[in-house]
């Protein structure tokens, strides 16, 4: 019972925060944190995994931004065809 009211109370402290702290980028991080908040409680750390799960989230929504703009960097004329062959 304790468990459970301290994961209600911060998962509310984690979604109401960023809306009082103006814009925030949160991309992945509550994803993550709902994921690894379960995980967590399914181990009797639901805390620990929604904070960790925000962190990884958060890390591989980065990641996943990064890709587009470095295959952009080392082709930039991706609609260019090749010149033809006469």
């Amino acid at each position: 019972m304790k468990s459970a009211l301290v994961m209600a109370a911060a998962l509310g402290l984690a979604f109401t925060a960023p809306l009082s702290s103006g814009p925030a980028e949160a991309k992945g991080c509550l994803k993550g944190a709902l994921v690894g908040g379960v995980a967590g409680h399914m181990a009797h750390h639901g805390v620990l995994g929604a904070v960790g799960g925000c962190v990884v989230g958060h890390h591989m929504a980065n990641e996943k931004a990064k890709e587009p703009a470095e295959s952009a960097a080392q082709n930039p004329h991706p609609t260019a065809s090749p010149p033809a062959a006469q």
